[in-house]
């Protein structure tokens, strides 16, 4: 019978350690059906939120916002497809209706011919083409993908290409923070992003899918902030 060696132990310690490892990234970047509920301000106008992750055949999947009020409704879906992990934006619509203002614009990724259209209610010079790059994103899909490398420790960088235009966002993590999520404190991984007089906040809780919270400032002044209550 074959004994193996003292040296040998450790070696085998430190892959046992690394295949823990890769099970925790992966199982952090798995997509999976979700629907979150959140307290809305857009805008100073209060409402309910709803954000839903829901499969849409194959490894395609729809992912809506939909921000409710007395005077302000908001959807935005956006369907992208999952390569082993790889997310790439197929098709973006985005609706409102703020008081008697209302919008409706859609995008459309051709991953084929390598470029981004926008329709709608768009400017010319932000109807496209624009040139798509592995990896790009849009600015649904950032959400998620927070979400999914903070709990694998990545850095919090991305190409967006949204609205008729491509814009790198970088985000830095700025500590640990308590926040309250249907009544309960949870520890959350609070990450900060600041481009001229806006600034972006998402506060992020282990084994949840999606921010617990996103705050978003112009000039020192609230636009958005939803605050998520239940998911399931």
């Amino acid at each position: 019978m074959m004994t193996m060696s003292k040296k040998a132990a450790p070696l085998k310690h430190l892959l046992a350690a690394a295949l823990l490892a890769v099970a925790a990234v992966a199982q952090a970047g798995e997509v999976k059906p979700f629907t979150a509920d959140y307290q809305a301000n857009y805008m100073g106008i209060q409402g309910i939120g709803k954000m839903v992750l829901a499969q849409a055949g194959g490894n395609r999947w729809r992912y809506s916002l939909d921000i409710g009020g007395s005077m302000a409704n908001l959807n935005q879906t956006t369907v992208f497809e999952d390569s082993n992990g790889a997310w790439r934006p197929i098709s973006n619509s985005d609706s409102s209706e703020l008081l008697i203002r209302r919008k409706q614009k859609k995008a459309t990724y051709d991953w084929s011919r390598g470029e981004a259209r926008w329709s709608g209610d768009v400017k010319p010079e932000r109807a496209g083409p624009v040139k798509l790059q592995s990896g790009d994103l849009d600015a649904m899909l950032i959400n998620l993908a927070i979400a999914r490398d903070v709990a694998a420790g990545k850095p919090l960088r991305y190409r967006m290409v949204d609205d008729g235009r491509v814009k790198q966002l970088n985000y830095q993590v700025s500590g640990k923070e308590t926040i309250t999520v249907g009544g309960k404190p949870r520890q959350a991984t609070k990450v900060i992003r600041v481009d001229g007089d806006k600034q972006e906040m998402l506060w992020v809780v282990d084994g949840v899918p999606v921010p617990a919270r996103i705050l978003r400032r112009k000039d020192g002044q609230d636009e958005m902030d939803l605050r998520l209550q239940t998911v399931h």
